[in-house]
């Protein structure tokens, strides 16, 4: 089926593999920050945004985890954490720009004195930064935020440097990675057929399967733009954890779940990763053995941790897609999520 061009025409209407191939162009995308130049002394930084709003930050905090030299959190929800103060950078990211959490949480941010920046492609954080003139990037519109994930982290760290959190050196490192993703990019293809197509091998070994994407300190944001990617593109519930987190609690629940359940577990693994998580995963998936299916590795290719994190999700957006397409479902629309947010509105 995943190389029949006419099936795949059918099921994939609004074209999500055309998105999909064309993400590592995001990297390319000048992030001009707005009414920027504020710096100042940053104790600590904060950004606020949803799903694949926050995902950007969260992949960003796990690439400079050992650069950071300021705490750097990411919240998803209403409020802001009561630590936030004037020495505060938060950074408001939506890409609708009219996620309520995040627009609760700017006026936290405003009522503070904290310092601001804002991401967003439009909507009403875009108008109430450049009312107040905070710094801010506009990044392009017309995608579904998951699938956007590139032009938001390219902005987030052009905000950061801008803010001197970061060095600006950082902004080209994205940048410089977008014709060695293309490459990888055009092996996941559609019309590649599926003998020599790594997305389409994990589709097929995934689909009518509940997905559990497992990663580390640095692959856990990854497994989960696994996960996001398949709950939105596939339609299909997914579980994602983090080692050695993993080993407290989770290890235990698949004790008493015979081999034979749906599930297709998918180990995220990075030569950049922690050799003791490393090992984990590996030990894990033996004691495991007869209890749960055996886990399938992902090994995320990239000579540096940017890339591979980079590499994961755009492979994770073709899997998905193709898994959506098994299905039998279009991989483009959310509908229930913008039905909760009419709902929400009049709520």
């Amino acid at each position: 089926m995943l190389d029949d061009a006419n099936v795949m025409k059918q099921r994939d209407p609004e074209n999500a593999l055309g998105v999909a191939a064309d993400q590592w162009q995001q990297v390319d995308y000048d992030a001009v920050v707005a009414d920027g130049g504020r710096g100042g002394d940053i104790t600590k930084v904060v950004v606020a945004g949803m799903g694949g709003s926050a995902l950007a930050a969260l992949l960003v905090k796990a690439w400079l985890q050992d650069k950071l030299t300021v705490p750097f959190e990411v919240v998803r929800e209403y409020d802001l954490p009561a630590h936030v103060d004037a020495s505060t950078l938060v950074i408001a990211s939506s890409y609708s720009g009219n996620t309520e959490e995040t627009l609760n949480c700017l006026e936290r941010a405003e009522q503070r004195s904290a310092k601001i920046g804002v991401l967003a492609a439009g909507g009403k954080l875009v108008e109430r930064a450049e009312s107040a003139q905070l710094p801010r990037v506009v990044i392009p519109s017309g995608l579904q935020p998951r699938m956007a994930v590139l032009f938001n982290l390219k902005a987030l760290v052009a905000l950061l440097a801008d803010f001197g959190v970061v060095s600006a050196d950082l902004v080209n490192e994205v940048a410089a990675a977008g014709d060695w993703l293309k490459g990888e990019s055009d092996q996941w293809l559609p019309d590649v057929h599926t003998d020599k197509n790594y997305a389409k091998q994990l589709a097929l070994l995934a689909v009518g399967k509940t997905a559990v994407f497992y990663g580390g300190r640095l692959t856990g944001p990854a497994a989960y733009k696994w996960k996001i990617s398949w709950n939105e593109n596939a339609k299909n519930v997914a579980v994602t954890n983090v080692y050695p987190e993993v080993n407290h609690n989770e290890f235990i629940g698949w004790s008493s779940h015979p081999v034979d359940k749906p599930f297709a577990v998918f180990d995220l693994k990075s030569s950049f990763e922690n050799p003791r998580i490393l090992k984990r995963f590996e030990i894990t998936d033996r004691l495991l053995s007869g209890l749960r299916p055996k886990a399938v590795p992902i090994e995320l290719a990239g000579d540096t941790a940017l890339k591979q994190l980079l590499w994961a999700s755009i492979l994770a957006d073709f899997v998905s897609i193709y898994v959506a397409i098994l299905n039998g479902v279009d991989p483009t629309p959310v509908d229930l999520v913008e039905k909760l947010k009419h709902e929400l509105a009049d709520a």
